[in-house]
C-alpha cells in the first residue's frame, strides 16, 4: 500500500460520496492563494465531521484551529436554525481568510472566528459563562492538546462529542520515548482522557490523501 493508492481511494470515495462543492473548493483555493499551509481536512473527513455534528444534533459547535475555514464550513452547515459556531484561530491572517470563506459560504451570521491564543479564548468563554457546546473539534497545535482537552471538558455537557485530529503522528504516537513536542502532547492528552471518569473514548488510525494519521473521538458522559 502506498501514498499514491491511499490518495486514489480518497479521491474515489470523495468523488462518489461527497462530490464537488463550489464554496468548499473556493475556500481551499482562497486559502492556498493566501499562502496558508495545505493542511485542511480532506473532503471525506470534512463530511465525517458534518455527519457527526448532525447525528449529535449539535446546536453549538466549538472549533479550536480555524486555518482557512474549510472544516468550519462543514461544521457550520450541520447547524440547525438558531445554531452557533465559534472557531478559534491564533493567526490574524488565517482568521481573516476563514472569515471571508465563511462569508462566501453564507455562514457569516452563524459562525464567529475569534483571534488570539486558543487557551486564552477558551478561558474567556468559560469566564463569560458560555452556554455549553454540543461538539468540539480540536485541530490546532498538538503540544497544547492536553490544555485544550481540559478546557473542552469545562465547555461541554453530558452527551457532547469532542473530536481531536492528527493524533497518530505517522505512527510516532506509539513511541513512549519520543521527544517530539507534538507526540508528547498527544500522548499526555490520551492519558488524561483515559484517567477521566467523565468521558469515554476511542481512537482510529486512518490513511488517505493526508497520509497516515488518525483521530480521537470522545463522548462526555458525566
Amino acid at each position: 500500500m502506498t501514498q499514491q493508492q491511499w490518495t486514489a481511494v480518497d479521491e474515489y470515495l470523495s468523488g462518489v460520496l461527497v462530490g464537488e462543492d463550489a464554496a468548499l473548493s473556493a475556500a481551499l483555493a482562497t486559502s492556498k492563494a493566501a499562502g496558508l499551509p495545505e493542511i485542511a481536512v480532506a473532503p471525506n473527513q470534512g463530511k465525517l465531521l458534518h455527519l457527526l455534528a448532525v447525528t449529535a444534533g449539535a446546536r453549538r459547535i466549538l472549533e479550536v484551529g480555524s486555518l482557512g475555514g474549510y472544516s468550519a464550513i462543514w461544521l457550520g452547515r450541520a447547524l440547525p436554525a438558531g445554531g452557533r459556531l465559534v472557531s478559534l484561530e491564533i493567526n490574524p491572517a488565517h482568521a481573516a481568510v476563514a472569515r471571508a470563506n465563511l462569508h462566501e459560504a453564507g455562514l457569516e451570521k452563524v459562525a464567529e472566528v475569534r483571534t488570539g491564543r486558543a487557551a486564552d479564548s477558551l478561558a474567556e468563554l468559560v469566564d463569560d459563562g458560555a452556554e455549553p457546546f454540543d461538539l468540539v473539534f480540536i485541530d490546532a497545535d498538538k503540544p497544547s492538546n492536553p490544555e485544550y482537552f481540559r478546557w473542552a471538558l469545562k465547555l461541554t455537557h453530558p452527551g457532547s462529542l469532542i473530536v481531536i485530529d492528527n493524533v497518530v503522528r505517522g505512527g510516532a504516537v506509539a513511541d513512549g520515548q519520543s521527544t517530539d513536542p507534538s507526540v508528547r502532547g498527544v500522548r499526555e492528552m490520551h492519558e488524561l482522557i483515559a484517567a477521566e471518569p467523565r468521558v469515554t473514548a476511542t481512537a482510529v488510525q486512518t490513511v488517505g490523501v493526508k497520509g497516515y494519521d488518525g483521530f480521537t473521538l470522545v463522548r462526555v458522559i458525566g
